[in-house]
């Protein structure tokens, strides 16, 4: 699915006041045949406070680690089961989760990317990786009917979503440093070493929060240590390798 909206995105591409049509009569066809609903630290912070559990034991029962192969990035992503890649958070044709549901689920279906201010240039995947102006894609959810007309504003007001999102923006510039940092040092390190550092970097990024106190000042507080060490990480390797050489 991503491979095609990056194909297509120019022609997906939507203004938050421009219409589309969408109504979901709660077919649950959008919970199946996905294998593509990434979390971010918010979305697993927010669904274990639902379920009362912790972001680590959301992850070990509901979702599947692993390192971005492209990104290097550690990710989260909710695990389908079963023949039809059903949500592991549908129950009895219902989410489990629904006023915290993932933010991709809740926009759905319209997605969103930021462009790089840089190159202008942008790679629009949900929550993806760039940095700068926030943009949105109108995905064909193929399912339910046209018989309602929203905007992306009106849309994304009913489920709390705001359009000036400074947590999105935040997020998706630490996961820019730390792929760059993780692609520069994984060619200088040895396995045993990257694996470390990821391990430590899932800690920071997605688990170590307490559900009962706010997310975003342990957030910031997770991501700015964790950005300080791998930027000094980053530094110390490079300069080991030049005095090597």
């Amino acid at each position: 699915m991503n491979e095609e909206i990056v194909k297509h995105y120019k022609e997906m591409k939507i203004g938050i006041d421009e219409p589309f049509k969408f109504h979901c009569t709660l077919c649950g066809e959008c919970c199946i045949h996905r294998e593509d609903i990434l979390l971010n630290a918010k979305d697993l912070f927010r669904i274990a406070k639902k379920l009362e559990l912790t972001p680590h034991e959301v992850a070990a029962e509901y979702c599947e680690t692993y390192i971005g192969p492209d990104s290097r990035l550690p990710i989260v992503r909710l695990n389908p089961r079963g023949p039809e890649n059903r949500c592991p958070l549908l129950k009895n044709c219902k989410c489990m989760v629904h006023d915290s549901k993932p933010t991709v689920c809740a926009m759905f279906p319209i997605g969103r990317y930021m462009e790089s201010e840089a190159s202008n240039q942008s790679t629009p995947i949900l929550e993806n990786l760039k940095t700068g102006k926030t943009g949105y894609i109108y995905v064909n959810p193929e399912c339910g009917d046209d018989t309602e007309t929203h905007t992306v504003r009106e849309w994304f007001n009913r489920f709390g979503i705001p359009l000036e999102d400074s947590y999105f923006a935040n997020w998706n510039r630490i996961l820019v440093g730390l792929s760059s940092i993780f692609h520069g040092i994984e060619k200088k390190l040895p396995k045993k070493s990257m694996e470390q550092i990821w391990t430590a970097s899932f800690i920071s990024l997605y688990f170590n929060y307490d559900i009962h106190k706010n997310f975003f000042p342990q957030f910031c507080s997770n991501t700015e240590k964790l950005m300080e060490v791998m930027r000094a990480f980053a530094e110390n390797t490079v300069n080991e390798n030049q005095k090597a050489e």
